[in-house]
């Protein structure tokens, strides 16, 4: 390891959030407190991804080492877009969301570039990581993360520790199958929850209802759907309704199979605020055995920027203590 950034014993480790649009990295602390951030854009699909995230953890360096010449760092974090081999710390799978991407030896490329220990995780992974570090998870040993955006993407505590599976992929609760003989997902499978649930098939669907009923569609976003839910419109309350329902009906399975305390919902979607919590905790108390569901709390997730990246230098301490 290169003696001139690494200590085992640092309180401090390097965080790189990856997503399609941005990239932000930061010297987050032990107690996860950000000491620098520095941020680019991802620019996927014109500049090599892997490179565009070398660039933004040189450029954290460059600035926070001239702030602070003996910082020194336990290790790099990194929480991405797409499914990661945890074996290895590659990109198992990549959406077009950000092109080229799969395949990436992202954590040997870091290591041989920076010569720092680093850890590769999920996005949502990392942000339960957070959650039970900061936000509704401290304390909990049972815990599962939702997080309904874009997509849906999903994170499983079990006595205090993630959920990896065979080689990282465990958590796809976006494609978990809340309708049978539901219709057809982008993922191939059917019914599944993203289909649904995400803010990008709540804006779409409600496209596609506004269209069969001769109404103007306009420029519909799921801030809109849900700002024509808050107001009354009927149109808009069916669409949420679905999309609680498929929520709930998710979330009622989870706790079947998991047994767990506390369900964290995060994402733009949760932003809907409190109808959207209340109306869940209604459907997925209608779907639950009782004796499961007593004591369940549902509630949103830690409120930060830097959620992401802060989770994903916790990585460092998760699993290097």
């Amino acid at each position: 390891m290169n003696c001139l950034l690494f200590d085992p014993f640092s309180l401090y480790a390097i965080g790189v959030d990856v997503g399609g649009t941005k990239i932000n990295a930061g010297v987050i602390s032990s107690k996860g407190d950000v000491l620098h951030s520095f941020s680019l854009s991802t620019l996927a699909g014109e500049v090599n991804t892997a490179l565009r995230i070398q660039e933004a953890v040189q450029g954290l360096l460059t600035e926070a080492l001239q702030q602070r010449p003996d910082l020194r760092f336990k290790g790099i974090g990194v929480g991405t877009a797409g499914q990661v081999d945890r074996n290895d710390g590659s990109i198992r799978f990549s959406s077009d969301l950000i092109p080229g991407y799969m395949g990436t030896p992202l954590k040997k490329l870091l290591e041989d570039r920076f010569q720092l220990p680093v850890e590769v995780d999920n996005d949502v992974n990392v942000l339960a990581l957070t959650e039970k570090k900061l936000g509704a998870g401290k304390n909990v040993q049972n815990m599962i993360c939702l997080a309904v955006g874009t997509g849906v993407g999903g994170a499983i505590l079990v006595n205090g520790r993630l959920v990896h599976g065979a080689w990282g992929g465990a958590g796809e609760l976006g494609h978990m199958s809340v309708d049978f003989k539901g219709e057809t997902c982008i993922c191939g499978g059917i019914g599944c929850l993203e289909h649904y649930a995400s803010g990008t098939s709540i804006a779409r669907r409600m496209r596609e209802r506004l269209a069969a009923n001769g109404m103007p569609q306009g420029s519909i976003d799921t801030r809109e759907v849900i700002a024509r839910w808050y107001s009354g419109d009927p149109v808009a309350a069916e669409i949420m309704q679905d999309a609680l329902a498929a929520l709930g009906a998710a979330i009622a399975t989870l706790i079947h199979t998991f047994n767990t305390e506390l369900i964290v919902i995060g994402g733009g979607v949760a932003e809907a605020g409190e109808a959207l919590f209340e109306g869940l905790r209604q459907e997925v108390d209608k779907r639950t055995i009782s004796s499961l569901k007593q004591g369940v709390q549902i509630r949103p997730a830690y409120r930060g920027n830097w959620g992401g990246m802060i989770g994903a230098a916790l990585q460092i301490w998760e699993y290097n203590e």
